[in-house]
């Protein structure tokens, strides 16, 4: 999916949008509510592997809650 960003905004925010083009995202620029370009990247964002560490299988405990004693050591209530 494109977002349409008008000329000012994209000279604005032209580092944030080039970052979004870097993740895989297409942004349309605009003058006067007018489509004139199409920012994309050059190569295409390479697919991330997740776990990918030798050995680091993820415990099916990882998404419990804290305990309260964890949370403190954290600095939580």
């Amino acid at each position: 999916m494109s977002e349409q960003v008008n000329v000012q905004d994209a000279k604005t925010r032209l580092s944030e949008l080039l970052a979004r083009v870097e993740r895989g995202e297409e942004i349309i620029i605009a003058r006067g509510g007018s489509p004139i370009a199409r920012l994309s990247a050059l190569q295409a964002a390479p697919m991330r592997e997740l776990g990918f560490v030798p050995g680091g299988s993820i415990p099916a405990s990882f998404s419990d809650p804290l305990s309260a004693d964890e949370l403190a050591l954290w600095g939580g209530a």
